[in-house]
């Protein structure tokens, strides 16, 4: 398997862990949820239409595109979305101007029974909800791991079945998680068992490029284009042809910018810095990100063309507090992958039930770093990092937390954590000061931008993390 940087150096995928795990889950058919939809008010005059959707997420909005499209100015252009879970339907307002209201009461997100019948007010238009019987049926494979991923619950083996159909296709792909969940795993999945396997893979993390750099690192540049290009140089596009290109963090690809990358899709071909004549490139493109590009839409932060065009197919991975089933088959898949299987033993049942409790901010991640931890200290005390907002520098409440420590702890343990609790808690506060914006936050702290970025996904921080 061959992987190139867009400078064109080759290295080699790591293969993938042999991992022997245990009986999969029989293959299983799960009906498809339903919805009716019925739109009686649009923008203020009555109406009397019906949509029937069929789905697990049901998108609303003014925008082409959605599932249900409602014809209102004062409507956002992702408005709100509908997803099925195990008990109900989760509604979730997707950062719109003038609100959500389901059943009368204004909501960021709510979870409703299956079987209940609401009404929905957006901008000057109502739609009356409803589940009805499902008329088909989606297939779970007998899986418990995809290549890297690991998982043998439901929301899991959804992700594998889809990801294995979009292996099989040419299609361009998002996909779409908090930090930590395996979006580049899933990346690798899905190129390993491509027909471009054996060709060049080329990522661009779109998050560690600076904003003047990018265009280059995606396309190139002749010689003399800027100062410094003392040379011609191929980017990550003609690096990849006949392969895959990786957008990683593809949210915080600037908005400048995004208008060539659309070209570039949609064309087929590239053009370099300073040059006028344009290169087919034969690629297929594969975008993650942590943020919710329909929010970044509505924020006017992210191209609805963009968007559209980069999620031909969209995976949404599970955060691991959704799917808790799961732990014990990821310690013993991170165990096996680190050559410490001869440590399970630390991961008792009362340590399992701790785990359990926990919310998982950093997801899988945060799980890896708590295994590997407790497999050099020979102890698996799970001490989960408070994630309400604690004392910052200069604040009477950080000495008291200092003074909580455990002295039955390892000193090393101990310390970590503090400054983990430290860490998460200065950040939690300078971003809420900042707005979430990582320039102004970094120039607060006296920071690294990059470097404060990167912080704040280690610690799974969320809400809007932008720029200026």
């Amino acid at each position: 398997m061959v992987m190139l940087d867009p400078h064109g150096k080759k290295a080699q995928f790591p293969e993938p862990t042999q991992f022997i795990h245990p009986e999969p889950p029989p293959a299983t058919d799960l009906p498809v949820p339903r919805l009716e939809l019925t739109v009686t008010r649009e923008a203020g005059a009555v109406r009397d239409r019906t949509i029937t959707v069929e789905g697990h997420r049901v998108r609303i909005g003014s925008q082409q595109g959605n599932e249900v499209v409602v014809d209102d100015r004062k409507v956002s252009r992702f408005h709100c979305s509908l997803t099925a879970g195990p008990k109900g339907w989760t509604i979730t307002d997707t950062g719109s101007l003038n609100g959500t209201y389901a059943n009368g009461a204004r909501i960021r997100d709510a979870d409703l029974p299956r079987a209940a019948k609401f009404e929905l007010h957006l901008g000057e238009s109502v739609l009356s909800v409803r589940e009805i019987g499902p008329s088909s049926q989606t297939h779970l494979p007998a899986l418990s791991s995809f290549g890297e991923l690991y998982g043998q619950s439901v929301a899991m083996r959804r992700v594998y079945e889809v990801l294995d159909r979009v292996a099989r296709s040419e299609a361009t792909v998002l996909i779409q998680g908090e930090s930590g969940t395996g979006k580049e795993l899933a990346t690798h999945a899905v190129m390993r068992r491509g027909s471009r396997a054996e060709g060049p893979f080329v990522t661009v993390d779109a998050s560690a490029i600076s904003p003047t750099l990018i265009e280059s690192e995606l396309f190139g540049h002749a010689k003399g284009a800027f100062t410094g290009a003392d040379r011609e140089r191929k980017g990550a596009f003609e690096a990849a042809n006949g392969g895959t290109v990786f957008l990683d963090e593809i949210g915080e690809m600037p908005l400048d910018l995004q208008p060539k990358l659309l070209r570039a899709l949609e064309a087929r071909e590239i053009r370099r810095v300073g040059e006028t004549r344009a290169r087919p490139v034969d690629v297929r493109v594969i975008a993650a990100t942590n943020r919710d590009l329909e929010r970044e839409v509505n924020r006017s932060r992210f191209r609805g063309d963009l968007y559209f065009r980069l999620s031909v197919v969209t995976v949404q991975l599970p955060p691991l507090r959704e799917r808790l089933e799961d732990l014990p088959l990821l310690i013993q898949a991170l165990l096996d992958s680190m050559g410490a299987l001869d440590r399970a033993c630390l991961f008792t049942p009362r340590v399992l039930d701790e785990l359990r409790a926990h919310d998982w901010p950093g997801n899988v991640r945060e799980l890896r770093n708590f295994v590997e931890r407790a497999v050099i200290m020979g102890a698996a005390d799970f001490v989960p990092a408070r994630t309400e907002p604690m004392g910052v520098p200069g604040d009477a409440t950080s000495e008291p937390e200092v003074g909580k420590c455990d002295i039955e702890e390892p000193f090393k343990v101990a310390k970590e954590r503090v400054i983990a609790n430290f860490e998460r808690a200065y950040l939690t506060r300078l971003l809420g000061w900042a707005e979430g914006n990582v320039s102004r936050a970094a120039r607060k702290a006296k920071l690294d931008r990059m470097y404060l970025r990167r912080l704040a996904q280690r610690y799974g921080l969320k809400g809007p993390v932008n720029d200026d």
